[in-house]
C-alpha cells in the first residue's frame, strides 16, 4: 500500500456501515439530508460483468443538477505501470481508496459527454458519444478484444444522494453517499481525501473522531459498485432469459 500510495494523486479514506446505524450515522454528524445532491449513475457492462470481473474497470456516466459527466476507470492498477501519456493527461488521476481491511489503487479517466446522457440511454444516440476522444482510446487499450463501447449493455440506473459536509471538530471535509438500491437496501459511505503524504495521519485522527461520536469503524464493508453491478447484472439477465 506505501510503495502504491507513493506513486498516486490522492488518497480516499472510506468507511461504510450496516442498515441499523444509518440514522445514528447522520445524526452523530449533523447531517441535513436536505443538502444532498441527488445523482443518476449508469454502468456499462456484459449482463456477465465481463469487464469488471476481469478487473478492468468499467464506464459510467452520470446525471446531476450541474451537469452530466463520465468516466473510465481502470481497478485495480500500479502508478509506475501506466503509460507516460495517460499519466500526464489532465484528465486522468490515480487514488488509492482505503477502507477497513483493505485498500485498491484506480485510475479514472474523467470526461464532460457530447451527448445528453438521458437521451443516449433512452437509445437516441450511440453509448461512445458519452465519452471523450480520451476516454474511448483509454477504453479501447484495455478493454476484452472485440468488445466495443457500443456493444455494452446499460446497468443502472443507481440513485444516489451525495452530501459534502464539514463536520464539526474535524478539520476536513467529508463526502456522505446513501446508495439506494432497486430491492430496498441502501449503502451509506463515507469518506475523506488527502494528499498522499499526510495519508496516515489523516487516517488517525479520522478514526479518533469517527470513534469519538460513536460510529463503529469495524463492521463488515460493502462496496457500493460491486453491489449496484450485481443487483443489475441478474436483472439484465433475467430479463434476456425472459
Amino acid at each position: 500500500m506505501i510503495d502504491l500510495i507513493k506513486g498516486s494523486d490522492s488518497v480516499e479514506l472510506k468507511l461504510t456501515g450496516p442498515e441499523t446505524q444509518h440514522s445514528s450515522t447522520v445524526a452523530a454528524l449533523d447531517m441535513d439530508p436536505l443538502e444532498a445532491q441527488i445523482r443518476q449513475v449508469f454502468f456499462f457492462d456484459t449482463p456477465d460483468l465481463t469487464l469488471y470481473e476481469r478487473g478492468r474497470g468499467r464506464s459510467c456516466p452520470s446525471r446531476a443538477e450541474e451537469g452530466d459527466d463520465s468516466v473510465v476507470k481502470l481497478r485495480p492498477v500500479v502508478p509506475s505501470e501506466l503509460p507516460g501519456r495517460v499519466r500526464r493527461s489532465r484528465e486522468f488521476g490515480v487514488e488509492v481508496d482505503v477502507m477497513p481491511g483493505g485498500f485498491v489503487c484506480s485510475g479514472s479517466m474523467k470526461g464532460t459527454p457530447k451527448s445528453d446522457v438521458r437521451e443516449t440511454i433512452l437509445g437516441k444516440g450511440r453509448l461512445q458519444r458519452l465519452f471523450t476522444r480520451e476516454q474511448r482510446a483509454l477504453y479501447d487499450e484495455h478493454a476484452p478484444e472485440g468488445l466495443a463501447l457500443d456493444d455494452l449493455s446499460v446497468l443502472g440506473p443507481i440513485f444516489v444522494l451525495k452530501l459534502k459536509f464539514a463536520p464539526k471538530a474535524f478539520d476536513r471535509r467529508m463526502v456522505a453517499e446513501m446508495w439506494l438500491y432497486p430491492d430496498g437496501s441502501r449503502i451509506l459511505e463515507l469518506s475523506t481525501k488527502c494528499a498522499p503524504g499526510e495519508a496516515f495521519e489523516v487516517a488517525a485522527e479520522a478514526r479518533a473522531f469517527l470513534t469519538g461520536r460513536g460510529i463503529d469503524l469495524g463492521g463488515e464493508q460493502e462496496t457500493k459498485t460491486r453491489k449496484a453491478l450485481e443487483v443489475f447484472s441478474k436483472r439484465l439477465k433475467a430479463t434476456t432469459a425472459g
